[in-house]
């Protein structure tokens, strides 16, 4: 999401959690099997200062300690948590240099992936999961960082996507932006990328200010890139600026900071990009804001 305290230059934060069953400890009676792993990221990226302040926990699950319920969105791990209460959301992270407490309203109807929220991520219907997201969800609450606190009001979106198998064989990573329109639509766009970096498999699901939903083939999404970005820490070049287009519809992606590199290597083993971006249209006009994903850059992303 997108959050400011009054006149204040925007903050970017995320909020991830991952549930994974590893198929270890199946039959172990103790408490300690790790049937469940939960993993946590966090980050707050702060364009003015060109810092990104980011966070990291794992667990497995047990003792009320670390826990994801089944039925609702209650999400526990450590000291982090992610609740639903009817139509709002609560979030709550601690990390090193900051913090955040955001309560998230749902403002609009839950926007279906793909075909009825079924979302294919390559030629194979094994490769695909269940994707459903809440665009324009209003957010309130404080963040600190560096110690100095906010008090924020904004924008976010919110993705619930669970499956058994996300990725082709063949994929490498994958590019995805979802991105709160000016006119109260919603636009979600990925492409899963091959070896040589081209397109695996792509897909996009747009919903217009009338509320009307369409969702978009292989053939009717191109990401082209604009301009990368070298890590000066990893090596990895990543695409930060884009063009990508949707049926007739075009839009310019644009980073707020270049530098949204988040190493997880210490909890899910991967490094990737993902930092808060404007979208503009074809002619030039501002669009849109949300976040942009980059994964796949600094080594294949192994699921």
């Amino acid at each position: 999401g997108w959050v400011h305290e009054e006149e204040d230059a925007p903050l970017g934060f995320q909020v991830t959690f991952f549930r994974v069953r590893p198929g270890l400890g199946e039959s172990n009676p103790s408490r300690f099997a790790p049937r469940q792993v939960l993993f946590g990221h966090a980050a707050i990226a702060d364009p003015a200062r060109g810092k990104l302040h980011h966070a990291e926990r794992s667990a497995r699950e047990g003792f009320d300690l670390a826990f994801a319920r089944e039925g609702r969105v209650d999400v526990k791990l450590d000291d982090w948590s992610l609740r639903q209460d009817g139509a709002r959301y609560s979030a709550v992270v601690n990390g090193n240099d900051f913090s955040l407490r955001l309560e998230l309203d749902r403002m609009q109807s839950p926007l279906l992936q793909g075909d009825r929220g079924f979302s294919r991520k390559g030629p194979l219907e094994s490769s695909a999961s269940y994707y459903y997201s809440l665009p324009h969800l209003r957010v309130s609450g404080e963040i600190i960082v560096d110690g100095r606190a906010r008090r924020v009001t904004g924008e976010a979106w919110f993705d619930h996507e669970w499956s058994s198998d996300v990725m082709d064989e063949q994929a490498r990573g994958w590019d995805w932006m979802g991105i709160n329109l000016d006119d109260g639509g919603a636009l979600m766009a990925f492409r899963m990328r091959d070896a040589s970096g081209g397109a695996r498999w792509t897909a996009a699901t747009l919903r217009s200010a009338d509320g009307s939903v369409r969702t978009y083939s292989p053939a009717e999404v191109q990401w082209t890139p604009r301009r990368t970005w070298r890590s000066p820490r990893t090596g990895a070049e990543y695409p930060v600026a884009w063009r990508v287009r949707v049926g007739d519809r075009e839009f310019d992606v644009e980073p707020l900071m270049d530098d949204a590199e988040l190493d997880s290597r210490a909890s899910t083993g991967t490094i990737y990009w993902e930092g808060p971006v404007r979208v503009k249209d074809s002619e030039g006009r501002h669009a849109g804001r949300g976040y942009l994903e980059l994964t796949g850059y600094a080594g294949r992303l192994d699921l």
